[in-house]
């Protein structure tokens, strides 16, 4: 299974939709998506949104993998 992580080529702002979508194998556009949805219902997504960006690691963190 992947690592949860903020991949560095396809970013739109952060970068965490993309990550998400890459985690559980779906399309970032849908994920983005569904993040603009779920901004029109009353909650902390947006806060959620922050806290994800900062806590994620970035790709370029990430230690290389060995094939």
């Amino acid at each position: 299974m992947n690592g949860l992580y903020r991949p560095r080529h396809g970013r739109i702002i952060g970068g965490v939709c993309a990550g998400l979508a890459h985690r559980f194998g779906m399309a970032p556009w849908t994920v983005r998506l569904l993040a603009l949805l779920s901004c029109l219902l009353p909650g902390p997504q947006f806060v959620v949104y922050l806290v994800l960006w900062v806590m994620l690691p970035s790709d370029d963190r990430r230690p290389a993998r060995t094939h």
